[in-house]
């Protein structure tokens, strides 16, 4: 079978290349799937480079962490699932950019019929990081204001999209001024562009001295630093990225480590989806898991968590798909379809006019 593999960290379009390796066979408690579709998401190219917390790679290493699939081979002890049944494929440790993969039972999540595979394959990192972030770990109330960063990107969408369902006001910030249209079309309440002026005085001026009371950020660096400066005095902020590369400075102003209660927090889906049971997030009469997805699969049949499908590209053509994942211009999320031939990459089956912000329009803000 053919299978994507890195044997040293560095820039992905350098060392991804195609392999051919044997089909593997699923152990006990595991199952082997048939890959349909795979996402290139920002935390793919971050374990390719090194950046990954958490997963540790064994080299030569698989790369990709969720995708959809059908279950094509069984393992001993496993119950439940069955042959040709179509499943979300959570890959802990990296592996989804190949034609097969195996992967323990419990992280082959059976998904309804009636929502498309392009929307399965992205089904759990951002939509889950949304529903988690917003709804439970943040748990903004209604009327209150939601700072956020890198707002163009495709979760930076699905919070806007949530948080107006959710009666949350949003404070979106981004680098292009012509994205600030397209986020006040989803549904955001206000945008600001961060070379305008410093993120947190644009802030205050929206919502007045006492600033917000709940902010995400991916970004870190300046940029997370003027998030941190937007808090109140008892503000919450996670941060869930650092496309910047750089730290947030939390103690550069005396009066915000003198006064107050702010929190700042990291928000990682690999640590919250083995303790969704003990979180309280979720009713304990049932597992938590199954709870998480009804509510994904509630919110993709609303519209609210739809991801944008962007081009498609076969295994052999990983170098340009990588490529095109981290283009500006770029629109929805780019698709790795192992069954697809060389050169033989597909628009979009759904349009879009969402232009995704990349690293290079999120990082620091121009002075």
């Amino acid at each position: 079978m053919k299978a994507i593999r890195f044997d040293h960290y560095g820039e992905p379009k350098d060392v991804l290349t195609v392999t051919e390796q044997p089909v593997p066979q699923p152990g006990p408690g595991q199952v082997r799937v048939k890959i349909r579709f795979s996402p290139i998401n920002p935390s793919d190219l971050l374990y390719v480079r090194g950046h990954y917390s958490g997963v540790t790679p064994h080299f030569p290493s698989g790369a990709g962490f969720e995708g959809v699939a059908v279950i094509d081979a069984i393992g001993p002890d496993v119950e439940g699932l069955f042959v040709g049944q179509r499943v979300l494929a959570r890959n802990s440790a990296g592996g989804n950019w190949s034609q097969y993969a195996v992967v323990p039972a419990e992280k082959a999540w059976p998904v309804p019929d009636d929502i498309p595979d392009e929307q399965i394959a992205s089904f759990m990192i951002n939509p889950a990081s949304a529903i988690l972030m917003v709804r439970h770990v943040l748990a903004v109330p209604r009327g209150e204001w939601l700072l956020q960063s890198a707002a163009g990107g495709e979760l930076g969408r699905m919070i806007i999209r949530l948080a107006k369902h959710d009666g949350i006001r949003t404070i979106n910030v981004v680098r292009r001024r012509e994205a600030a249209q397209e986020l006040k079309d989803l549904g955001a309440d206000e945008v600001i562009v961060s070379g305008d002026a410093p993120i947190d005085e644009q802030v205050h001026n929206i919502v007045g001295p006492q600033g917000v009371g709940f902010a995400i950020d991916p970004v870190a660096g300046q940029t997370g630093t003027e998030i941190f400066r937007s808090l109140s005095e008892d503000g919450h902020m996670l941060v869930y990225g650092s496309l910047s590369g750089q730290g947030i400075s939390v103690g550069e102003d005396p009066r915000l480590t003198l006064s107050g209660r702010r929190t700042l927090e990291v928000y990682w889906l690999g640590y919250w989806l083995p303790r969704l049971n003990e979180s309280g997030f979720f009713t304990p009469d049932r597992p938590a898991i199954p709870q998480l997805i009804g509510e994904i699969v509630e919110l993709i049949r609303a519209g609210i968590l739809n991801t944008s499908p962007g081009k498609q590209f076969g295994l052999d053509d990983i170098r340009a798909a990588v490529t095109e994942a981290e283009l500006a211009a770029h629109s929805g999320k780019v698709l790795l379809a192992p069954g697809q031939p060389r050169s033989a990459a597909r628009p979009s089956i759904m349009t879009s006019q969402d232009t995704v912000e990349t690293i290079e329009e999120n990082v620091c803000p121009r002075r």
